[in-house]
């Protein structure tokens, strides 16, 4: 029997919306109907681009009692607020990136869901890649033993070399943390489950950056941040994120590597969906190729599909605003961590999803 997929409306039609639009078309679930940008001329290219039915405003948007699902690509320092005005007006949300730029504002997003009855998700949804969900098999499975310690690594100049508009990747809820940290973070919890302690150290390290239309830009967030996470499991390890370094010596394609009793895991890149994993056994004398076990090809907007086809079928979604706000606690911690001189512990309450299983959770049309 067929379903009938819920009526989705785009707020924010900026760069990030092509990627997400584009690969919407895959997921017969998804069904974008409307969209809005405070800049019109966004909306309408984005709309003409993609075919979609209806350019509104978001007071209309908001409005329109047949869209279920309101998916937020505003800039960090508007998702609360606009997450926050979908749930008001009765509509589940799912957002990009991260989750809001403060504990107090995630908080209220998921208090506000709560009490509504209504369903948060929230990017990244690349832990449901082939690639990480081989992974995290991987490690489910045995093959490393008992998983013991792990290094995970984003290290780069900064965005202002190659972003058309960089300004807020250096303001609050920016820098390499907020902006990149998620993508670490959401694949390591999604190994290990969840955090028990964090500390950090943070500086800006080059407090003043140059468009690339000339423009100056002034650092006011941390541009490097080094940090140690302890989980609850047992697992240790150190992450370091940097808008500030050039010329990284770890290995880009799979800078995440994970350290078990009986062999070591090299994990993709997280920021995308089907990279490499390569395993070492304890008696192997190089490392191996996985295979990977999950369905490869999926993009921005799985995450997406997954909580639309989750609406219907009344199951938990994956990407949830749970995971998300286990996310910003930690990000935040890092920088509260490296203010005050002393080790946080976390108190936001984690359940790893369940892997993937494309084959009956949604369909997928490549």
């Amino acid at each position: 029997m067929s379903v009938e997929p819920p009526r989705i409306g785009l707020v924010g039609c900026g760069a990030i919306s092509g990627a997400y639009l584009s690969h919407a078309r895959h997921f017969p679930i998804l069904n974008i109907v409307a969209c809005c940008d405070i800049d019109g001329e966004k909306s309408r290219a984005k709309a003409d681009e993609f075919q979609i039915g209806r350019v509104l405003s978001v007071d209309e948007l908001l409005g329109d009692d047949e869209i279920e699902i309101v998916l937020n690509l505003t800039v960090p320092k508007a998702h609360a607020e606009i997450s926050l005005a979908a749930l008001n007006a009765g509509k589940h949300v799912y957002s990009e990136k991260p989750l809001a730029i403060t504990v107090a504002e995630g908080e209220k997003i998921l208090r506000v869901a709560r009490e509504k009855n209504l369903r948060v998700g929230c990017a990244p949804d690349t832990f449901l890649g082939a690639g990480l969900q081989t992974a995290r098999k991987v490690i489910d499975d045995g093959a490393i033993g008992r998983p013991v310690a792990f290094t995970a690594f984003m290290m780069c100049p900064g965005h202002e070399h190659w972003h058309p508009n960089p300004q807020f990747f250096y303001e609050s809820g920016g820098g390499p943390m907020f902006d990149m940290g998620p993508y670490y973070l959401t694949a390591l919890l999604n190994f290990f489950g969840p955090i028990r302690r964090i500390s950090g150290a943070a500086a800006i390290a080059i407090p003043d950056r140059i468009a690339l239309d000339g423009r100056k830009i002034e650092v006011k967030t941390p541009d490097h941040i080094c940090g140690s996470i302890e989980f609850q499991n047992g697992v240790l390890g150190s992450i370091v994120m940097s808008f500030a370094t050039k010329f990284p010596q770890y290995e880009t394609q799979q800078p995440i590597t994970i350290y078990g009793t009986d062999g070591t895991l090299k994990v993709p890149d997280p920021n995308v969906f089907d990279g490499p994993v390569h395993l070492r056994r304890r008696d192997e004398a190089e490392f191996q190729l996985v295979p990977h076990s999950f369905s490869a090809g999926y993009g921005r907007s799985v995450g997406l599909a997954d909580m639309a086809a989750a609406l219907r079928s009344g199951r938990p979604h994956r990407a949830s605003g749970e995971q998300a706000y286990a996310v910003l606690e930690a990000m935040q911690g890092f920088l509260d961590s490296a203010r005050n001189g002393c080790a946080i512990e976390l108190k936001s309450t984690y359940e790893r999803p369940q892997p993937l299983n494309s084959a009956t959770d949604f369909s997928f049309t490549p």
